[in-house]
This record gives C-alpha cells, sequence and structure tokens, in this order.
C-alpha cells in the first residue's frame, strides 16, 4: 500500500516535495530495499534510489537503513523525493546570482528581494530556477541526476521580496541528505525581521497552526483546529518604540511561517502589503510621522525580513557548515531612519 502526502514546508517551500509511506504485506517475502522500492516506484532508477538511501531520505520504521537491508513483513517504509522538473524544461537565462559558497555537492547563494525562486503559474522565466540552469551549463558541471537544466538541485525556496540565504545541492546524494535534514528540521535558520510594535518580553514562541485565511486565500492565517503545526520562536533585537526588530529561529517551517505568526499577533512585519504592514499600525496622528514612515514604505517596498543565517551538515564530510549574510541595503537603510527618529524623539522628550 502506498500513501501520497505532501510533508516538506519550509519557510516557503511547499510542493518542492513528496512522501511516500510503503506498509509491506503481512506475508511479504524478503527483499532488498533498494529492489524493493524500484518494483513499487517505476519512476526511479536504482541508481537514484540507492542515492536517497545513503542520503537518509529512506527510513524503514522510522530508522535508516543500507541499500542491503531485507524488508519484512508490516515493515513502513518512507521515501522523501523532490518533485520531478515541470514539463518542456527550464529555459536558462543569464541571471547574476550571489554565490557565497560552492563545492562540488552544494552551493549557498544570498538571494536578492524581487527574484521568484521556480517557475509557477503564469511565471516561466526569470526565476532562480532558470539563473541556476544557466548557470550550471557555463560551469560545465557533470552531468547527473538532480543535477540537470531541469531542475539544478532545488531543496527549498524564499518568498519573492523576502532576501537571505539558500542552499542548492548538486547532485542526488546531496539532494536525498539535505532534505532528510530539512524534513527533521535540522538545518539551522535564523530570520531577521522588522516588526509593527513591540513585545513585551525579550524572547517567545508563537505556536499556532497555519492554514490558509478562508477570508482571504492569498494569506496564511492561525486556525484552531485546521492546519499544519507551526512554532516559531523570536528575540527581541531592538526596540525603536514603533517597530521592533527582531531574530525569529524556525522550528518547524510553513509557508509564510513568520509573516502570518506576526500578522496573528498583533505585529505585521513592516512594509508586508500582503499581510497588512504597508499601513500605519503604530504611532501618531502627525503628517510629518505619516510622511516619515511613507518614506520607509517607498525605501523598502516589500517585506522586512531576511533569512541571515543557514547552518546544516554537510552531505559528504559531516562538517557543521554555517554561514551569515548582512542585511541588504534597503533594510539597513530603513532601520537607520527609524534609530535616527527614535533619537530625534528622546531629544524632543527631553527639552
Amino acid at each position: 500500500m502506498i500513501d501520497n502526502d505532501l510533508m516538506i514546508d519550509d519557510e516557503e517551500t511547499d510542493e518542492l516535495y513528496e512522501h511516500l509511506k510503503i506498509v509491506c504485506d503481512p506475508k511479504q517475502s524478503q527483499l532488498r530495499i533498494d529492489k524493493f522500492i524500484q518494483d513499487r516506484v517505476s519512476k526511479l532508477s536504482r541508481n537514484k534510489i540507492q542515492n536517497y538511501i545513503r542520503g537518509g531520505s529512506v527510513t524503514v520504521n522510522e530508522k535508516v537503513v543500507k541499500s542491503n537491508y531485507k524488508v519484512r513483513p508490516n515493515d513502513v517504509i518512507s521515501v522523501l523525493l523532490p518533485h520531478p522538473p515541470p514539463e518542456g524544461g527550464v529555459v536558462p537565462e543569464n541571471i547574476p546570482l550571489n554565490v557565497v559558497y560552492e563545492d562540488d555537492d552544494l552551493m549557498i547563494i544570498n538571494k536578492p528581494a524581487g527574484l521568484v525562486v521556480h517557475p509557477g503559474y503564469g511565471i516561466k522565466n526569470g526565476t532562480l530556477v532558470n539563473a541556476l540552469a544557466y548557470y550550471f551549463n557555463q560551469k560545465q558541471l557533470p552531468i547527473m541526476d538532480g543535477n540537470d537544466a531541469d531542475r539544478p538541485g532545488l531543496i527549498h525556496r524564499i518568498d519573492k521580496d523576502t532576501t537571505g540565504l539558500m542552499v542548492i545541492a548538486k547532485n542526488d546524494f546531496a539532494m536525498a541528505h539535505l532534505s532528510k535534514q530539512f524534513f527533521d528540521h535540522t538545518i539551522d535558520r535564523k530570520y531577521v525581521a522588522l516588526i509593527w510594535g513591540e513585545f513585551e518580553e525579550d524572547k517567545g514562541t508563537i505556536i499556532g497552526n497555519l492554514g490558509r485565511n478562508p477570508r482571504n486565500r492569498m494569506q496564511m492565517t492561525i486556525l484552531e483546529e485546521e492546519g499544519k503545526h507551526a512554532v516559531t520562536h523570536y528575540t527581541v533585537l531592538e526596540r525603536m518604540y514603533y517597530v521592533s526588530l527582531i531574530e525569529c529561529k524556525l522550528e518547524t517551517g510553513r509557508t509564510h511561517q513568520i509573516r502570518a505568526h506576526m500578522k496573528c499577533n498583533g505585529h505585521p512585519l513592516f512594509s508586508d502589503e500582503r499581510y497588512g504592514g504597508n499601513s500605519i499600525i503604530k504611532g501618531t496622528v502627525f503628517s510629518k510621522y505619516k510622511q516619515f514612515v511613507e518614506n520607509c514604505f517607498k525605501m523598502m517596498p516589500r517585506q522586512a525580513l531576511h533569512a541571515k543565517s543557514l547552518g546544516f551538515v554537510h552531505p559528504s564530510t559531516g562538517e557543521n557548515m554555517y554561514f551569515e549574510s548582512e542585511l541588504p541595503e534597503d533594510f539597513q537603510n530603513v532601520i537607520h531612519k527609524w534609530r535616527h527618529y527614535l533619537s530625534f524623539r528622546k531629544e524632543k522628550m527631553e527639552e
């Protein structure tokens, strides 16, 4: 018996993975697991299956096994697969990439605002996938599964107007290994966000199932009985009276998790149009303040969210890898303006 279920939901990774659950028959004869899976999932080659097993994306009764493991009656086999590339392939496009790190197994990029990660409805060109297809061709990387122009190693994604670090797999083994780390939520990721208002405490945790907002299908929202379990840990980095700079660590990863959790707790991300953060939520009624905020919106016409750090175990070496990126210029400029405003406000209060 095979059940299909989408399991991986990174901060913006819906529909990138497929989770297959196979329950062995009570009279199942012993058979190597790679052969067993190949017999039931015809779209997978034996070599690809073995790479998934080596990478930890195949488990039996919730335990990692080797390719020579022989399945037994009633075994519960879990297989985590990346979805296949879109039909027709992806057209390589010469779009500049900010490559932070690269080796034979993976690449780390710093994604700018405005870059869509992969093609979707109505979007076929100008995406990160198009850029990666071109980059891999130009680098003349060896042609192998998971490293072609159709699907160049996409493991997770972040929103179009969110900036920051992403990891790209360059072969099947790296993809399987890294996918499993995302699936197990052992990837260490921290985001920096500018939110409206202030939390009372310096640290806290937001827990709330997230699903589509029935009143606005473009938004995610906290649902009492439905949705997917979501946990966001936050730390206040700086208080600026009407706004706060915070760091968010995701225990789970759901679509728009940070944006939705902050919105539902009365602190939408600054300049986040989809979640209402592009209106003046906190502050005075004075026209000068209104003009100041609107100037900030013009300076950064997108949600104030940046994927600042990324940590994981290297697939081949087992080394703990860790990367950080600076806030983009528009984000830094807005913070500077708020600091200047706060300083000016304190001076006026002291006069």
